[in-house]
């Protein structure tokens, strides 16, 4: 069994930490990219999610939360090469999307670790989410300026349904305006 533990950190501002993460010695792993990811239909507390990122789709699975101050839980992925197809697949299983959310990522890596560190620009904030075994997490978000307080477990979907109560105007999922020429870079936000 694959289990995923991570946080998510809200970030006020995307260059300091930008420096910061290159000053502590990461690079970047995966160079920004635009990700879009639908989920499905699923019993409470799991989730089923197809993730198109920089042209990879991504079936994944994952189970119920564990308590604690990292979000811990089972995952199980598997790259698909026929996105439509799965999807009509899923369909007739009776899988439906009930959430669109996307992001532009991009992933740093230290040398010699395991853990990753990823830099989500999405239409309600910026958020680095931090994805290791927990003392490296703990180390990392201190290393970066960050208190243990400071920790987001909630997923995208919770913290945009949040927003959506403190914007009653918002769309019904979280996706960047529909301009064309827009590329998140912090300065407009779904308001």
């Amino acid at each position: 069994m694959a289990l995923e533990v991570e946080i998510k950190l809200r970030l006020p501002d995307l260059e300091p930490l930008r420096r910061r993460l290159t000053g502590l010695g990461f690079g970047v792993h995966h160079e920004r990219a635009f990700e879009r990811n639908l989920v499905f239909n699923t019993e409470p507390g799991t989730l089923l999610r197809l993730r198109d990122f920089d042209g990879r789709n991504i079936l994944t699975y994952k189970g119920p939360a564990a308590p604690g101050p990292h979000k811990s839980r089972e995952e199980i992925e598997v790259e698909v090469s026929d996105a439509a197809g799965l999807r009509e697949i899923l369909d007739r299983l009776g899988y439906r999307p009930v959430f669109i959310y996307e992001k532009y990522r991009t992933e740093y890596r230290r040398p010699a670790e395991t853990g990753i560190v990823m830099l989500d620009e999405t239409p309600i904030g910026d958020f680095l989410e931090v994805e290791g075994e927990p003392a490296w997490i703990d180390r990392t978000a201190a290393d970066l300026g960050f208190a243990r307080s400071d920790y987001v477990t909630s997923s995208y979907g919770t913290l945009f349904a949040e927003y959506r109560q403190r914007t009653p105007r918002a769309p019904a999922n979280m996706v960047f305006p529909a301009d064309p020429g827009f590329e998140s870079s912090g300065a407009r936000r779904l308001e």
